[in-house]
């Protein structure tokens, strides 16, 4: 297709998702459960012809030198399937935010006031490689009343493709909208810069996946982005420390599964105890197979390579970790405010009124104290399931579920009332 042929079948797409949008919000949260728990007996009914497109994209993915961490997140069987499928029936069991009175008042004239949570309109959604985010995207966003398009990466487009169709046919014969669920059918490149054009159609657009797709989303997009570009989490270890919690909790942020953005990355450490300290975390580390980088005052204590400034600002995904000795609280602050990426930083201390001053100073998304970084999760904060994790200020900040998906509306009532 070319570029002209490309942004047609995009805006046709758009054009039909805004119309879905209009009869999602009209479903009622019994219907749509209904409608959620179909699409899961139907992806789980559709495992064979799933399986069989996956292994077209595992195969051209060998064949083009994917690495073993990329070809596990691609990689689909029986098991796994059935786990996208448990995951829908998970959303059908959460409570519906769709309609929630989130306030109410009534005025000296007598208006009623009500702010009342609604569907966000549409959403696209930009991901790679992982084929489970086609469901979860599609779910989470129908769930909240939201018309959805879904456009992957090409290493899964087969995949993708298959489980879009099981959605679709299942829900389709249990009352899902048509169009309410979309997935753009080719992997031209045109085809972002097409749905990024889109704001006359789409409300707002979310990437999933490295930090150039992000960054060319940003960069096109005229319409809202809701977007984390990294994962430099840290965790400061305090004076007032709990040596052995603090090992504890730095290991299970390091390795627990290093290639995640709530994974640790940098560790700071207060000059006070990093004699005593780094040995016994050093020791640890290296047991899990963790390299060591370290600045000039962490190498005087243990043996590792040497962290330079590039360091600082860089998310490993690896068992790679920087390491900085530090003097102060307000050392640590500023260090964590100028090189994270305000994702998730945690302080590991006994002193409460320390820990308060870190999490009111630490301009992040998630800040912890005594709680291992890879709890930044939205399953692990009781919301069930999340389409991502936001590093945003305005409208949906830290790890989105459900309500992040909706927006709100005034609704008012009276008798008549005139404004003089």
């Amino acid at each position: 297709m070319n570029d002209g042929e490309v942004t047609a079948a995009v805006e046709s797409m758009a054009q039909q998702a805004r119309a879905a949008a209009l009869k999602l919000s009209q479903l009622s949260t019994e219907k749509k459960d209904a409608i959620l728990r179909a699409m899961a007996a139907g992806l789980r009914s559709a495992t064979a012809e799933i399986l069989e497109s996956n292994a077209k994209d595992i195969a051209a993915g060998e064949e083009k030198g994917l690495g073993k961490a990329m070809l596990d997140r691609l990689r689909l069987d029986e098991a796994r399937v059935d786990a996208i499928a448990g995951g829908i029936e998970q959303v059908a069991s959460l409570p519906d935010p769709v309609g929630e009175v989130m306030e109410e008042w009534e005025r000296p004239n007598g208006m009623r006031l009500q702010q009342v949570r609604v569907p966000i309109g549409t959403i696209g959604i930009i991901f790679e490689s992982r084929p489970n985010v086609t469901s979860d995207a599609a779910v989470l966003c129908f769930k909240t009343g939201n018309a959805t398009i879904l456009r992957g990466g090409s290493e899964a487009i087969h995949s993708n493709r298959a489980i879009a169709k099981a959605l679709q046919n299942a829900g389709a014969e249990a009352g899902l909208p048509e169009h309410a669920i979309q997935l753009v059918p080719f992997t031209d490149r045109s085809s972002v810069t097409a749905l990024c054009q889109m704001d006359q159609w789409l409300d707002v657009i979310i990437p999933r996946g490295g930090k150039g797709l992000i960054e060319t989303v940003v960069a096109q997009a005229r319409m809202p982005v809701i977007k984390h570009y990294d994962g430099i989490c840290h965790v400061y270890v305090d004076a007032a420390a709990d040596e052995k919690m603090a090992v504890d909790l730095v290991v299970n942020s390091k390795t627990q599964k290093p290639g995640v953005c709530n994974a640790l990355e940098t560790l700071l450490v207060d000059a006070k105890v990093a004699e005593s300290f780094l040995p016994k975390v050093a020791e640890a580390l290296v047991a899990k197979g963790v390299e060591l980088r370290g600045c000039e005052r962490t190498r005087a204590v243990i043996e590792c390579a040497e962290a330079n400034e590039e360091d600082w600002g860089t998310e490993y995904l690896d068992l790679i970790l920087s390491i900085k000795v530090v003097d102060s609280l307000d050392e640590a602050v500023s260090h964590i405010n100028t090189h994270g990426s305000h994702h998730t930083d945690c302080i590991v201390t006994g002193d409460e009124a320390r820990a308060e001053a870190f999490l009111q100073s630490v301009d992040s998304a998630c800040v912890f104290h005594n709680v291992s970084t890879r709890f930044a999760d939205g399953e692990e904060f009781g919301f069930g399931a999340e389409i991502g994790i936001s590093t945003e200020k305005l409208h949906a900040r830290g790890p989105m579920g459900l309500r992040e998906l909706t927006s709100y509306q005034y609704r008012v009532r009276g008798e008549g009332q005139v404004r003089s």
